[in-house]
């Protein structure tokens, strides 16, 4: 049977956080998500305007809806405005046995302002937290549960702890908010669990704790320890904030679609570069190869690694007038080609396919007189570090380009360096793309 998610949370008008992430992530995830909103909000990227609080009852009688019918498999709570709801909630959840329950305790805004009246905290404290399976503060908010501060890996452990005997059954503090590299602390009441992940520069964080407790509720409804839904949770949510969307123009949100496109993108990426190749083979474009053959990548999207890259093994060989493949295509392939794609992607996420050829200047001048745009490195202005760093040559070129451009070549080139063959890149947004201004230079 398909998990049966239930958000209790406010609604964020922008979409970017409430319960309006936790149904996108549940979603995603292969869950069903119902809600029960204790909240409407008026708010966008620059701020919440105003708050209209659901009556605890209503809040109770959507809970019941969904519970007495449709089932619950876990439960996940977000903001809850006011002591009543609170109380409205753990009455529910204890009714109907509900025992998956992940507490995102949002009790004070980025800002600074609280969410939740002391009463209202103290309610959390005494009735919701001894009902979770997971609580998973940040530290602004771990420091509002224990009164102590956290701002360091001990003090991450000390309010692991306090939480703990509030009653929870485990503790998730993340760690975002800490100085240098984010560490996260998981604690089951008998040992504690580092969780380190890199640090990922941009404001566009918006939903982030929604998300990443909405992720954990779906795990634990799937039979997921704690400790295993905590670890994908973070995968997932790193993912989320590095291709984050800048929408809007404040704080934008997280994307939870980022892995799941990855994913879903496997069979298609593969599929277009084995479709690439037939056109290739069929239009005999072997002339084009360089010294050391050619070879045709395709990125996922939000690609983070030559992992998430596809291209041919062996590369394409000529053989007379004929062009074959050693293999077909494979994700983490090609270091070379992927190195291009990922520096490409860093500067126009949608650029994820390229292809080389061989260098002629007879090729760049028919490429200018068609209209494709040309630009080019130069491998003597290469610092030496770059050179002495294996494989970094690459990426080093085609940043250099890409940094200097005001619009997107089609082709970089260069002329190459001692021990390195003058090549020619050529970009585009699929290998259909890249294909066909192949086939126009030849």
């Amino acid at each position: 049977m398909i998990p049966r998610i239930l958000t209790i949370a406010g609604s964020d008008s922008g979409g970017g956080a409430g319960i309006q992430a936790d149904l996108k992530t549940i979603t995603l995830l292969g869950g069903f998500g119902m809600s029960a909103v204790t909240a409407l909000t008026a708010q966008n990227t620059r701020g919440v305007r105003n708050i209209l609080e659901v009556p605890a009852d209503f809040v109770a009688q959507q809970i019941e809806a969904v519970a007495a019918d449709i089932g619950v498999d876990a439960v996940k709570t977000g903001m809850l405005v006011n002591p009543g709801v609170v109380r409205a909630v753990c009455k529910k959840i204890r009714e109907h046995g509900i025992r998956k329950v992940v507490v995102d305790p949002v009790m004070v805004a980025k800002n600074g302002a609280r969410l939740l009246s002391p009463e209202g905290e103290e309610v959390l404290k005494k009735e919701l937290i001894p009902l979770a399976e997971v609580v998973a503060p940040n530290l602004p908010e771990g420091e509002a549960l224990t009164g102590r501060k956290t701002r360091s890996l001990k003090g991450m452990r000390e309010a692991a702890i306090l939480i703990h005997k509030m009653g929870a059954r485990n503790v998730f503090i993340k760690g975002g908010h800490l100085a240098g590299e984010p560490v996260d602390v998981f604690f089951d009441g008998r040992k504690f669990y580092e969780l380190r992940g890199p640090r990922i520069s941009t404001r566009h964080t918006h939903g982030t704790g929604c998300t990443l407790s909405a992720f954990i509720a779906v795990e634990l409804a799937k039979g997921t320890s704690p400790l295993e839904a905590v670890g994908k949770a973070k995968e997932f949510i790193t993912a989320a904030i590095q291709f984050s969307l800048p929408l809007g123009e404040g704080q934008g949100p997280v994307n939870p679609y980022a892995l799941a496109a990855r994913e879903i993108e496997r069979y298609r990426v593969i599929h277009e570069l084995q479709k690439a190749f037939r056109i290739l083979r069929e239009r005999k474009v072997g002339h084009l190869f360089p010294e050391v053959q050619s070879n045709l990548g395709y990125g996922l999207p939000f690609s983070r690694g030559p992992e998430d890259v596809a291209a041919f093994p062996g590369r394409f060989v000529r053989i007379g007038g004929e062009v074959v493949k050693v293999a077909d295509p494979e994700f983490g392939a090609s270091q070379h080609i992927a190195k291009i794609i990922l520096t490409a992607m860093a500067h126009q996420p949608e650029m994820r396919s390229a292809m080389n050829l061989r260098f002629s200047e007879e090729i760049l001048n028919r490429a200018r007189k068609i209209g494709l745009r040309v630009d080019h490195f130069s491998r003597q202005e290469e610092p030496a570090r770059v050179k002495r760093l294996e494989g970094s040559s690459l990426s080093w070129g085609v940043r250099q380009v890409l940094q200097k451009s005001n619009k997107f070549p089609d082709i970089i080139f260069d002329r190459g360096g001692e021990g390195k063959e003058p090549m020619i890149r050529v970009l585009g947004r699929d290998p259909e793309e890249v294909v066909a201004k192949v086939l126009c230079l030849s």
